[in-house]
């Protein structure tokens, strides 16, 4: 396993990645740190017999997915990865998109231990983890540098290996798209976010305001954000 790789040529929708490398109809799926439940509603909407169970730690995001009304097939929880709800071996899939490294780091082995025990055997745990890289990064790292816990994660992830606790099917490195229409938005969606709050004075904002604003072009600003995906296997 690697923590990321030299060039990264492949240019991915998430959506395609996980849809080659899984088969999710008819399946008992897992979302860790569904935030907004973005992702959540594509994978409910998107196929036949899906039943869904999204946690989430932050309470404000929760009482926001409770609310959703057109998601018959998805249940929203409070709770994190450290502490999964749900009887032993009763999900087929789990997935954890840029999550882990929001788990606290001395409880990341124990998430682990949890996704273990959810899973049926031969069940599958697809993680997508952001790579400490790219231009998307340098916005970010300037008042929210994630280094050490995104390292964090792919320790646990590794070790959850090496010990025999998983077997690792495939790991893929590629670029997701993101884009922004304005300062504005990335401010909403990345400044003031709920799950970790930020406290930037005048002279940091204008900073990351500044670096930000040097990527805006006509149709907004573009990114491509270096990721990996450890898909991984329950084997017993």
């Amino acid at each position: 396993m690697k923590i990321s790789a030299d060039n990264i040529y492949l240019n991915y929708n998430e959506a395609d990645l996980y849809n080659r490398l899984l088969s999710l109809d008819n399946k008992q799926i897992l979302e860790l740190g569904c935030g907004s439940a973005e992702i959540t509603r594509k994978i409910a909407s998107a196929g036949s017999e899906r039943q869904i169970t999204a946690l989430e730690v932050d309470e404000i995001a929760h009482q926001k997915n409770q609310q959703l009304t057109d998601l018959p097939n998805v249940s929203f929880k409070l709770s994190g990865a450290q502490s999964i709800p749900l009887e032993d071996e009763s999900v087929d899939v789990v997935f954890m998109f840029k999550s882990l490294h929001h788990v606290p780091v001395e409880l990341m082995d124990t998430a682990m231990q949890e996704i273990k025990r959810v899973l049926k055997t031969g069940g599958s745990a697809y993680i997508s983890e952001p790579i400490f890289a790219g231009e998307f990064n340098d916005i970010l790292r300037l008042f929210h540098d994630e280094q050490k816990v995104r390292e964090a994660a792919f320790n646990a992830l590794k070790k959850a290996v090496d010990s025999g606790l998983f077997k690792l099917v495939e790991e893929v490195f590629f670029n997701a798209s993101m884009r922004f229409e304005s300062f504005a938005e990335f401010e909403t969606k990345t400044i003031n976010v709920t799950h970790s709050p930020h406290s930037l004075d005048d002279k940091l904002y204008q900073q990351v305001k500044q670096k930000f604003e040097s990527h805006l072009g006509n149709d907004g600003a573009h990114f491509l954000m270096p990721m990996r995906v450890d898909l991984l296997q329950k084997t017993t």
